[in-house]
């Protein structure tokens, strides 16, 4: 535990189930999900149409070179176990080469599932937190609803509202995430800053004292974050892309005890060897 009200983000090892493991899953992302050429990625691929780069295994053939071979897009998506769950619970391990007919019931779930998974994770996380006690009852009730919706099948998965599920879910974390930065403060007498939903895009906050704020939602693409304090800071679903492959800069920033902050979201960004990172979560390699 680094600053008050908040911890390291749960460990994977703790939740094995919620990280990708690609060598177990038909290779969802790389058929299920369309992408445009950009700087992101090298070609255009519609949704359903398999990348050229993946294998006869379901295996990317160029995994270890994606950055280099112009599909950096690749590197930062993380469908936080989903594509396991669909490919061996949800489909018991019938994939869509040998079994044609389930291709397009299969891609039209991915998606589904991946944003429960991602709940999942986040639902887990809120948990390590002791400052968001008062609502640690309701939290295990929709991870254990979530958990439910997760083993349904492709039907009722089809079926499902997923977006009113992320709403009601999303306000539990908000709940948490506003418990959790209670007792964290700025330096002096500031206030904790509150960018929620915030366009800071190319912002020029380097050295910002940003402790325990929210940047949930925030479009943070191409910011210079150098040497900024964002410990304890709420970093769920804050944008950290590259923008004409100008990343934002978290070079010497402290993101110790971050809330929400996914491994995916680093992935995104550019930091070095002097970047503070949760314990849990690993650096770059591109760092």
């Amino acid at each position: 535990m680094v600053s008050a009200g908040s911890e390291a983000p749960i460990s994977d090892a703790a939740r094995p189930d919620l990280r990708a493991d690609c060598g177990s899953c038909f290779g969802l992302c790389c058929v299920a999900l369309p992408f445009g050429a950009s700087a992101d990625f090298a070609v255009d691929k519609a949704a359903g149409e398999p990348c050229r780069n993946l294998e006869a295994d379901f295996r990317c053939g160029i995994h270890s070179r994606l950055r280099e071979k112009g599909f950096a897009g690749c590197t930062v998506y993380d469908c936080f176990g989903a594509g396991q769950k669909v490919s061996h619970t949800t489909f018991e391990g019938r994939d869509w080469r040998a079994h044609p007919r389930t291709a397009s019931r299969m891609f039209s779930v991915f998606p589904v599932m991946r944003q429960l998974h991602e709940l999942l994770w986040y639902l887990t996380e809120a948990l390590t937190l002791p400052a968001a006690r008062p609502v640690h009852d309701e939290l295990r009730r929709a991870l254990r609803t979530t958990e439910e919706l997760t083993r349904g099948s492709a039907d009722e998965l089809l079926a499902l509202d997923v977006a009113a599920h992320r709403d009601g879910v999303n306000a539990l974390l908000l709940r948490t995430s506003e418990l959790a930065r209670a007792g964290v403060r700025p330096k002096g007498r500031g206030k904790r800053k509150n960018h929620r939903g915030a366009d800071l895009m190319g912002a020029r906050l380097r050295g910002a004292d940003l402790r325990g704020a929210s940047l949930r939602g925030a479009c943070l693409i191409a910011a210079d974050l150098t040497g900024a304090d964002l410990s304890a800071a709420d970093l769920i679903g804050a944008d950290l892309r590259d923008a004409d492959l100008r990343d934002a800069d978290l070079s010497g920033a402290d993101l110790t005890g971050a809330i929400f902050l996914t491994q995916a979201q680093l992935n995104a960004a550019r930091g070095d060897t002097a970047t503070r990172l949760p314990s849990a979560l690993t650096r770059p390699a591109h760092w």
